[in-house]
């Protein structure tokens, strides 16, 4: 077996459920689950038609690269999203469809680590697993950049030292943030861009929960955005992740797309047809309309927006909280953030997630220690019961 494989840690929900093996939810009240970032709103009916419609797709081998139809509608997506230029993003060097944002981001690692010279993956910390699943699998050093409320929730590339930078292959970003939906601005993603320049590192950009945001009027920005702002028409060293899970609430479909640069987007695609995975054809009809339709987006967001909406009010006089610019999730700082879990689930019957299990310990500490993470992917009607009850547990303790 891969000797590497030892070096994986255990996913968090894993974590959880041995923290929570003992234990019993309060019987007087239905458990309300917070712990999980998995979107809950109904499907689209239109995308779950086209799925039906399009089975006898079934029938035929798809090929990796995807149906021209599907990366043109991605590629007007894009430029519609992010007001880019007309014709700035070619649909056939610029854009691959994949099985979602989580096997994408691991097999790209895969693809990019070079292992004839040193090799460090750096990213955020707290951080979504796979990054670091994917940088142990590749071989590769893992360089965890914290962030916290002193650098506003993200990594401060300022303070990496120049010889870990000429170390980097890989720096990973995500914006917004999980968890802490913190947003990187424009002219944060152009010093990033400086800096992959300098010290020739290739940036991948998580940007899957891009459409969850609470401001109408201020939808947060992308790499692809920043580098053609910056004048970087060819994307150098450009690779943004997007997802349908959050953005239409389809996580069982496993539909996303990476887009950047060509120099890279070819070998990646190189790697795939080797990976074996390819889109199934009714996933490619269904995604096609669902990248072309924001009318359904509107809606999945507006409901976001409520359920914050219902919760802060109940959580803020005993919790210092505010509302993140974007995502679902609530970061608070609650002490031992395993015996608040456990016991919120003991008396509350709720269930959040450590954020210590979502992080981990460096020479700075460890940035999720002492948080928990609520996803607010039930019902308006769950958020505001379970902030209810959050409420009075933090008051009896």
């Amino acid at each position: 077996m891969n000797p590497s494989l030892s070096s994986l840690k255990p996913y968090p929900f894993e974590r959880l459920r041995g923290l929570l093996a003992h234990s019993q939810p309060n019987p007087q009240h239905a458990l309300i689950g917070l712990q999980i970032g998995e979107p809950r709103h109904p499907a689209p009916a239109f995308i779950e038609q086209a799925l039906v419609k399009h089975m006898k797709g079934l029938g035929t081998y798809p090929l990796t690269v995807g149906i021209p139809e599907l990366r043109q509608a991605i590629a007007q997506w894009l430029m519609r999203r992010f007001k880019l230029p007309d014709e700035s993003i070619h649909p056939e060097t610029m854009v691959l469809p994949v099985n979602g944002t989580r096997e994408a981001l691991f097999s790209f690692v895969q693809a990019v680590i070079d292992r004839s010279k040193p090799a460090a993956v750096l990213m955020p910390n707290p951080f979504y697993q796979i990054y670091e699943g994917a940088a142990l699998l590749a071989g590769a050093e893992l360089v965890f950049l914290n962030t916290t409320a002193a650098t506003q929730y993200l990594p401060d590339l300022e303070r990496v030292s120049a010889e870990t930078w000429k170390r980097c292959q890989i720096l990973f970003l995500c914006s917004p943030g999980n968890p802490t939906g913190a947003v990187m601005s424009l002219d944060y993603f152009k010093r990033a861009l400086e800096l992959a320049d300098q010290y020739d590192f290739v940036i991948a950009s998580d940007e899957c929960y891009s459409e969850i945001y609470l401001d109408e009027n201020a939808p947060p920005p992308g790499l692809i955005q920043a580098a053609i702002a910056s004048g970087r028409s060819d994307l150098s060293r450009c690779m943004a992740f997007y997802s349908l899970s959050k953005r239409s609430s389809v996580p069982g479909l496993r539909s996303g797309f990476v887009a950047g640069d060509p120099k890279i987007i070819k070998p990646f695609l190189l790697y795939r047809t080797y990976h074996g995975c390819a889109m199934p054809p009714p996933t490619q009809q269904a995604s096609l309309l669902a990248w072309n339709d924001e009318a359904h987006v509107i809606e999945n967001r507006t409901l976001y927006q409520a359920k914050f909406a219902a919760m802060l009010p109940i959580l803020q006089p005993v919790m210092d909280i505010s509302t993140p610019a974007a995502g679902f999730y609530l970061w608070p700082q609650v002490g031992d953030d395993e015996r608040f879990t456990r016991e919120l689930y003991e008396q509350a019957s709720v269930m959040v997630l450590p954020g210590s299990y979502l992080s981990r310990n460096s020479a700075e500490g460890d940035p999720g220690k002492g948080y928990v993470r609520l996803s607010l992917t039930v019902s308006i009607d769950e958020c505001r019961q379970a902030a209810e009850r959050i409420r009075s547990f933090i008051e009896s303790r």
